[in-house]
């Protein structure tokens, strides 16, 4: 009964797939380690090509043996050579590949300070902050994850020379800049931010990052939570925003590329970012029904929009946030497709033929 229903799945999404052509037909993850990258090379030739996947967003971060800045990268951090790897496997079947470093936000973890902010703990919007010995949320803190401060003046010469180094390692036409999840913005705490308005701060930080790579005809991906009302419409601080960054998306500029994630429920918000005039593409994690209904969802689109507005539904973006090797063994492990897992959800997304 369950290999039945695996064919099942497996041949209702393929069906999805072949009815409408989706442009964008992505994976979201983390850069492989260095023990990993054979076998990631092994999974892009194997996995994503019969797939027909042909877009790969690499959380690389500082998972790079950067030469602008090598303070800033990790001890075990890629060398070219294995980059060259990745990025010749994804040439070779039409895969782009969107490097990413996590940008404003996301600069901390949990009890751990991100590579930035260890470096350089004067771009720290919120020094005063410390990191518990144990995270908890909430906390008293409003503590999540540390940001930048972006009116540091010297916070851009350092983030900016490492974006053009990893795309120019990964052969890019486009970055990803994260974006996402940023809570801590505008704090009454920074002598430079204080006092002004989020929405603009951080539409100011996405247009600077965008207006750079345009500089060199590259694109800019970001997450899109922070461009959404959370109170509005209920979906919450963390899909959504609650400290009024949302305003920011009448700020931006129109060719920025938006990530659309939700895992809770099949939020139709890609409609909301395409009548402002973005291109969208939405992302699932590893809840499968969700994950197929969110495709059904963006085909519709598709198939039902005007001429102007069908081109901005771009297509699906599945996640992952564990490291590479971890998603990989569960991608090999025993397969059960009522699992709550992203390597599941990600073979119904995506089946082979």
């Amino acid at each position: 009964m369950k290999k039945y229903l695996v064919f099942l799945l497996c041949f209702v999404s393929h069906l999805s797939w072949s009815q409408y052509d989706l442009p964008v037909k992505g994976l979201a993850i983390a850069a492989p380690d260095k023990q990993n990258v054979d076998r990631f090379v092994k999974f892009i030739n194997e996995e994503l090509a019969p797939r027909e996947l042909n877009t790969l967003i690499l959380r690389v971060d500082y998972n790079f043996k950067y030469k602008s800045h090598p303070e800033l990268a990790e001890e075990n951090g890629l060398s070219q050579m294995e980059v060259n790897k990745i990025v010749e496997a994804c040439q070779k079947h039409g895969i782009a590949i969107i490097p990413q470093v996590n940008l404003l936000g996301h600069q901390s973890w949990a009890t751990t300070v991100g590579k930035l902010l260890e470096v350089y703990p004067e771009f720290d919007e919120t020094p005063n902050v410390e990191l518990p010995e144990e995270y908890v949320w909430p906390n008293d803190d409003g503590l999540y994850c540390k940001s930048y401060c972006p009116l540091h003046p010297e916070v851009h010469a350092v983030v900016f020379a490492i974006v053009d180094e990893i795309v120019e390692a990964f052969k890019a036409n486009a970055f990803h800049a994260g974006m996402d999840e940023v809570f801590y913005i505008g704090h009454e705490d920074c002598p430079r931010c204080q006092g002004r308005d989020k929405a603009e701060l951080f539409a100011g930080e996405v247009t600077k990052i965008r207006n750079h790579l345009a500089l060199n005809g590259k694109r800019l991906w970001i997450w899109g939570d922070r461009l959404i009302d959370g109170k509005t419409t209920g979906i919450g601080l963390w899909e959504a925003s609650y400290n009024n960054t949302y305003r920011a998306i009448d700020m931006i500029p129109k060719d920025v590329m938006i990530c659309d994630w939700h895992y809770e429920r099949v939020d139709p918000t890609a409609v909301y970012f395409a009548m402002k005039g973005f291109d969208v593409a939405t992302s699932p994690w590893r809840k499968a029904d969700l994950a197929k209904q969110q495709l059904k969802l963006m085909q519709d689109l598709r198939a039902n929009a005007t001429d102007e507005m069908k081109e901005h539904y771009k297509g699906m973006v599945h996640t992952v946030w564990s490291p590479a090797g971890s998603f990989l063994n569960r991608f090999y492990g025993p397969f059960d497709p009522e699992k709550e897992d992203d390597a599941v959800c990600f073979k119904l997304l995506f089946p082979k033929e």
